[in-house]
């Protein structure tokens, strides 16, 4: 079913709602705390992940519901509503405005609308499969990447990614800078650096370990400013995907990262 006028409008509103939120609490929390899974949540993420899901109980509730804070709400549509309220907790607790919240509208398994939106800088993404992925309402494209060699890569933070993906990642940034000194990722940036790549500003993403909340808007608003995602593999990205995730703004880019990762595995 393709997305409808309706859903981008509740998208948009939603992506407002978190914003609303979490704005007021940047730069002013009190205290940060730690989840069961040692990562960071804050009074922004839930008022933010509580202020999307009251308008989709209103407005969409047969839709199913995904959310990081919340859990999830099974629905009778087949479409699953994906909320990451704030992608990049520890960014915003440390007054940096590189987290964004992610919204992503699933159909049977596959992302087909995808947000980005950094409400202090107030930068919205917005992708939508089969049209093109604009920022604050102007289309964006990725850039070309002639090579591997030399291509900027960018990743949160290799200590997030489990001992076994830490050597395929560093095989990748080795055929990136080609050994070279000076050539190393570009590191923090969570969701937001998605955005810059759709952008044209990066040519590779690469992440490990993320959960579907992490990476189901961000596949829209990549592909459609001419950029691939899968995983490390390879494959498409859908909800059973294992978290191992790779943008690339050139496609032509996409067989020589992949094999740039295997190289360790496969006996590197």
């Amino acid at each position: 079913m393709p997305v409808s006028r309706s859903d981008l409008a509740l998208a948009c509103r939603l992506a407002d709602a978190a914003g609303a939120a979490i704005r007021p609490w940047f730069r002013n929390l009190l205290s940060v705390e730690t989840k069961a899974d040692a990562s960071p949540v804050t009074v922004a993420d839930r008022e933010a992940e509580a202020a999307m899901r009251r308008l989709l109980d209103a407005e969409s509730p047969g839709d199913g519901v995904i959310g990081e804070e919340y859990g999830t709400k099974e629905g009778v549509t087949g479409r699953h509503w994906v909320l990451d309220p704030i992608d990049g907790t520890r960014s915003f607790a440390a007054g940096r405005a590189i987290f964004g919240t992610l919204i992503a509208l699933m159909e049977d398994g596959w992302p087909v609308l995808g947000i980005i939106d950094q409400p202090v800088q107030r930068e919205r993404w917005l992708g939508v499969a089969g049209r093109p992925t604009t920022l604050n309402g102007a289309p964006v494209r990725t850039r070309p990447c002639r090579e591997l060699a030399g291509a900027t890569i960018a990743t949160t933070s290799p200590h997030l990614f489990d001992e076994a993906a830490v050597p395929r990642f560093l095989a990748l940034v080795g055929a990136v800078s080609g050994g070279l000194p000076g050539q190393g990722p570009v590191y923090g940036g969570d969701c937001y650096n998605y955005g810059l790549l759709a952008a044209g500003h990066l040519d590779i993403v690469c992440e490990s370990g993320l959960q579907l909340y992490d990476y189901a808007a961000l596949v829209p608003v990549v592909e459609g400013a001419g950029g691939r995602m899968c995983d490390w593999f390879g494959e498409p990205l859908t909800a059973d995907s294992a978290g191992d995730v790779l943008a690339v703004g050139d496609p032509a880019r996409m067989d020589d990262a992949v094999e740039a990762l295997a190289a360790h595995r496969e006996g590197g």
